[in-house]
């Protein structure tokens, strides 16, 4: 009886033993899950490329791949032993093509011919991996332009089944809750592309397609989608509920047809809470780490502030978090560096497009965004690159573009988002013309621009989706309205509006941005009213959008307004007089802040009109025999071709 039972003991210890071990080997076997980039491309001028491997329990193996042109450098491992970052060199003379990334590793698992004994096996892993050709040719984006702003969820709902996904951190849309998803989407924004034709736009920047698997949050006491699209959870996905991947091809592609650029919205300062890569992170340095939640100042003078900035409030502003949602990325870390400039150089060549606006631009870390920057340009010469800083001062702005300013750190970036100038231009039209009042606003501002290496580049705008609606900010002034067009339109820059501004669409971020991120009306199959047509709008709103269109086609064809020289002359008794000239091509603009119609005496701006005697009303068509004196209305603006 003794020895049956140890022999059953034995039995069942042995079983248990090499379950045991079964186990364990289970555990340890390798896998792969993803590979990011999802391919690349062959023909690159950096022959180097990165490939973040994700999986489990890779760490350990041996990495090989067999195809002419293409080497391993060297194999990164990092704290976490589910990733592997490879070091790839492709040479200039690689064909594109498909290839298998060999992982092996080994491990102990029973032997199957003795359950007693453990033995080594080797695990191999075959990760199929392809290179491409280059298709992509970004066509230049520049003062030529005019750029429409886009909220993609707010525009146009072309595809309803596309809504909401029972199976997504957020599976909610409800077009009569304003924090809520609405359902709009990249075919929605495709269907209306001979609408921005007819405006006169060239140029659609869309806030972000790429996409934001995340939960509600709550702020404010309300739960909140992040339709605006600003946490990114997967780089290489653009959001299903937009259409996804192939949607956002054909938008290219279909905008491209119809002479439109495409500019797609970059955030390399933070992610979504709910990325895939932070819930199983490849190090803790992966994000800019703090013994307690540390918040950004939202300050710009610590970093441009080179004499005087502590050290301690630069690196607030610089690591802090935007909020506590939107985890902060650490530059620093060159895995994190080299993910996110890879994903921008794959964009271009997945989608095609033509430009980048780059979110929250002064907290990322300066020299990534140099690095990030020189990168897209290295490849694609022409690609056009703006950044957000919504700062107060034109020195503040200057610091973070090619400037003519001596500071240790100089800024690779071509384009500011000219927030100092939006400020002005709302500033201007709400105060009483006085001595440093007014208009003479926006001449202070723009007598600035020497700072710039080239502020022609600089995106010009009334409003956008952080900001109060340029309509309501103005106090709903008709006149006023027409003044700050007419100036975007005529003035230095890339101008750029914001969706319904034609259509005088008004509201204030109270009590949050979702006011002034209203569904543009006509986009939904329910919508009683459609804006797209002039049937739909009102007969204010038509004049709004007629007057828009007549100056930005005007504008298409003006070598004046989209390049000339701007020469800009003190304003004087109410008035604010500034020319564009390019070679034979003339337009004088006159700014009046005077509240009856007044006699203009031009005598004082020769310098800009010798060998012009003539003009023509750009809006009106009325032809000008004489513009020696001119007889301005009262809180208007003025845009004569000079003859």
């Amino acid at each position: 009886m003794k020895a049956t039972l140890l022999k059953h003991f034995s039995r069942h210890f042995l079983t248990v033993l090499i379950l045991f071990f079964a186990q364990i080997a289970s555990s340890q076997l390798p896998s792969v899950t993803r590979v990011d980039p999802t391919n690349w491309y062959v023909g690159m001028k950096n022959s180097k490329l990165q490939l973040c491997v994700y999986g489990k329990n890779i760490t350990d193996c041996e990495v090989k791949l067999n195809y002419e042109g293409v080497t391993i450098e060297k194999v990164n491992k990092v704290e976490n032993p589910n990733y592997l970052f490879v070091d790839l060199n492709i040479t200039p003379t690689t064909k594109a093509g498909k290839f298998m990334l060999e992982l092996s590793k080994t491990v102990q698992v029973p032997n199957p011919k003795n359950k007693k004994k453990i033995i080594d096996q080797i695990i191999k892993i075959s990760q199929p991996y392809e290179l491409r050709e280059r298709t992509a040719k970004p066509q230049a984006i520049d003062s030529k332009d005019f750029i429409y702003l886009i909220l993609p969820d707010r525009f146009s709902n072309a595809d309803s089944s596309n809504d909401k996904f029972a199976n997504m951190a957020d599976p909610e849309s409800d077009r009569k809750n304003p924090y809520l998803r609405h359902g709009g989407d990249l075919l929605g924004i495709q269907n209306h592309l001979d609408y921005f034709n007819e405006l006169g736009v060239t140029t659609l920047w869309l806030n972000p397609v790429v996409e934001n698997d995340q939960p509600q949050t709550d702020e404010g006491g309300a739960k909140r989608s992040a339709y605006h699209g600003y946490g990114f959870t997967d780089q290489y996905n653009i959001d299903r509920r937009l259409g996804g991947n192939d949607a956002y091809k054909k938008l290219v592609d279909a905008a491209h047809a119809k002479g439109l650029k495409i500019i797609q919205d970059a955030v390399y300062n933070h992610v979504g809470i709910n990325h895939w890569f932070l819930k199983d992170m490849p190090s803790k340095d992966w994000l800019n780490q703090w013994d307690s939640y540390t918040n950004t100042s939202y300050r710009d003078e610590p970093v441009v502030d080179i004499l005087h900035s502590s050290k301690s409030d630069f690196k607030v502003q610089q690591n802090g978090w935007f909020v506590p949602f939107l985890p902060d990325l650490n530059h620093k870390n060159q895995f994190v560096a080299n993910y996110l400039i890879q994903h921008a150089l794959w964009t271009v060549e997945y989608f095609g497009i033509d430009g980048w606006r780059i979110d929250t631009y002064q907290y990322n870390d300066l020299d990534f965004m140099n690095r990030c920057n020189d990168a897209l340009t290295a490849e694609y010469s022409k690609m056009f690159i703006t950044g957000e800083n919504a700062v107060q001062s034109v020195y503040s702005q200057a610091f973070h573009v090619k400037n003519n300013i001596n500071v240790p750190h100089k800024s690779t970036l071509m384009s500011a988002n000219d927030f100092v100038l939006a400020g002005a231009i709302s500033e201007a039209l709400n105060q009483k013309f006085d001595w440093g009042k007014g208009l003479n606003k926006i001449y202070s501002v723009l007598a600035m621009d020497a700072l710039y290496q080239d502020p022609n580049l600089n995106m010009t705008f009334l409003d956008n989706h952080d900001q109060d609606r340029y309509f309501s900010v103005i106090g709903e002034d008709f006149n006023k309205y027409k003044m700050g067009i007419g100036f975007l339109l005529t003035t230095r820059g890339v101008p750029q509006l914001y969706y319904g501004t034609e259509n005088l669409t008004k509201n204030f971020k109270n009590p949050s941005d979702a006011e002034v991120r209203k569904d543009f009306e006509g986009g939904w199959a329910d919508d009683k009213v459609n804006k797209f047509l002039a049937s739909g709008r009102t007969e204010k709103e038509n004049e709004a959008f007629n007057f828009v269109k007549k100056l930005a086609n005007y504008r298409k064809n003006s070598s004046a307004l989209q390049s000339g020289k701007l020469t800009q002359f003190l304003p004087l008794n109410g008035f604010y007089v500034y020319f564009r000239k390019s070679g034979d091509k003339n337009v004088m603009v006159i700014m009046s802040q005077n509240e009856k119609e007044t006699t203009l005496e031009t005598k004082r701006f020769a310098e800009c009109m010798t060998g012009f005697s003539k003009g023509k009303n750009v809006m009106t068509d009325e032809n000008l025999s004489d513009i020696s004196t001119l007889k301005i209305p009262a809180m208007s603006i003025t845009i004569l071709e000079l003859q």
